[in-house]
This record gives structure tokens, C-alpha cells and sequence, in this order.
């Protein structure tokens, strides 16, 4: 290894840069390869066996301790981030992993984020749903505080409950106190509960038949009104004006011949 400081560490460190494959890393060293052929070498090397003969003593306390702190670190970042919001799985594995310190899960005993997403749903510490988007998650909080936060919104829920029991209690202790008084005072009991009868509609007596008939009924002649100041005649025919005024002539000059005979010769 070179030495920390010098040209040839920042050299690597810069190559290094980034989230790169996961399965180059070896978690019991730390060390992060760039390729396959320098994870065959670091796997070949002295340092990489001397660590695996150690861990290879109490293998399953190693990969206990490995997933308890990788379930820790996982929780922790999506109550922080998320609190009990409703999330995507992969969403907040994607920001977990972001970081190249992170521990990895192939160090851990859950092989697939599908399966460590179903211990958490199996060990109560989220909600976890599966759709056709993928694998949700949500936090559900456990802490002494939330709980006394729910237990504080119960009981005042219950509450409420009492108070609006009591009030029905009331109102239907009023509503009886008020039909007895009714009917003690002989005015009977009030019917504005009751039921109105249902309306009845056409009825027809057995055997009888209906008839239809859409022929018109045969409309009687409306009266002639006559004006007893005109003649009686057709009062669909117009008078004639001409003849009228030709009549009115002639019934006006015998009159006025008349008058001239009535009349003393002068001299």
C-alpha cells in the first residue's frame, strides 16, 4: 500500500471516486477493487486470508454483527429522511448505498433487498406493501414519545365519545319527558314520528277490462251569437257598402217631398 500523502494515494483515491461495483468490495477488509482482476489479487493476497482465518473462527457473529448494523443504519436514515411517509424500498436503498463508507449487504445474511424488506415487515418495523411499482415502505414509529402522543390522542378521542353519549343520553331523556307531559295533559301522543300511508294507485276490480280508444270525440257546434242591432242574415257574407248607401237615398227623398207639400204657397 502507499503511503498516505503521497502522489501515488491521491492518484488512487481519484480513480476511486464514486459508487463503484459492489461486488469488487471486500467488506471484511474494506477495500474497494476496481476491476476482477484486482479483487482476484486481493483475494489472493496475504493480508485478505490472515483476515478471513479470523473471521472464519465465529463466522456467524461476524455476519450478525454485519446485518444488525446494516438494519440499524438502513432504519435510521429512512426515519430521518422519510419519517413515517410512505416511500419506495429501492428509493431509499439507492440513497443508503450513495454513500462509499456504507456497509454492504453482501456481507449481511439477506442475499436480496426483497427479502430484507420482508423482515422488516415481519419484525414490525414498517409498514411494507408490495404493488406493481415495486416494494413500499413505511416507518412506523415506536419511540416513547410517539406513543405517549398516541395514547394522549386516544384518550381524548375517547372523550369526545363520552361527551356525545351524554348528549344522546340527554336529548332522549328530554324527547320521553316531553311525550309523557303530552300525555298526561290528554293531548296523546304526538304523531309526527309516524309514517305517512303509502299512496294508492290505480286499482281495478278482478274481470273487468280496460278499454282504449284513441278515436276523437265528435265536437259539438258552438252557438251563433246574433246582434239584435243588425239584420239576421249569413254572418259569414260582408254587406255591400254601395247598396247600403243607395238604399239610405232612396228611403230620404220621399220624406223631403213630403215636407215640401206640407208647406203653405206663398205668394
Amino acid at each position: 500500500r502507499t503511503a498516505v500523502g503521497t502522489p501515488k494515494y491521491i492518484a488512487n483515491k481519484m480513480k476511486s471516486k464514486g459508487l463503484q461495483r459492489l461486488r469488487w468490495y471486500c467488506q471484511v477488509c474494506e477495500k474497494q477493487c476496481r476491476d476482477e482482476n484486482g479483487f482476484k489479487m486481493h483475494v489472493a493476497s496475504e493480508s485478505h486470508l490472515r483476515q478471513m482465518l479470523v473471521v472464519g473462527e465465529h463466522a456467524g457473529k461476524h455476519i450478525a454483527d454485519f446485518s444488525a448494523t446494516f438494519q440499524s443504519e438502513f432504519v435510521s436514515m429512512l426515519s430521518r429522511r422519510w419519517g413515517t411517509k410512505r416511500v419506495k424500498a429501492n428509493n431509499v436503498y439507492q440513497e443508503y448505498i450513495a454513500e462509499k463508507s456504507h456497509l454492504h449487504m453482501n456481507a449481511t445474511r439477506w442475499v436480496t433487498l426483497t427479502e430484507f424488506i420482508k423482515h422488516l415487515g415481519r419484525a414490525g418495523i414498517a409498514h411494507v406493501d408490495d404493488t406493481e411499482k415495486g416494494w413500499f415502505i413505511a416507518w412506523i414509529d415506536n419511540s416513547p414519545k410517539a406513543l405517549a402522543r398516541q395514547e394522549a390522542s386516544m384518550k381524548k378521542e375517547r372523550s369526545t365519545m363520552n361527551d356525545e353519549q351524554r348528549e344522546r343520553l340527554l336529548i332522549a331523556d328530554q324527547i320521553e319527558r316531553a311525550q309523557k307531559e303530552s300525555e298526561d295533559k290528554g293531548e296523546g301522543p304526538s304523531t309526527s314520528g309516524e309514517v305517512p300511508p303509502p299512496e294508492e294507485g290505480l286499482k281495478r276490480d278482478e274481470g273487468e277490462k280496460v278499454k282504449l280508444s284513441f278515436a276523437a270525440k265528435p265536437m259539438a257546434p258552438a252557438p251563433l251569437k246574433l246582434n239584435p242591432l243588425k239584420p239576421a242574415g249569413n254572418p259569414l257574407k260582408r254587406p255591400n257598402v254601395f247598396k247600403q248607401a243607395a238604399a239610405a237615398a232612396s228611403s230620404s227623398q220621399p220624406s223631403t217631398t213630403a215636407k215640401r207639400k206640407d208647406a203653405p204657397v206663398t205668394a
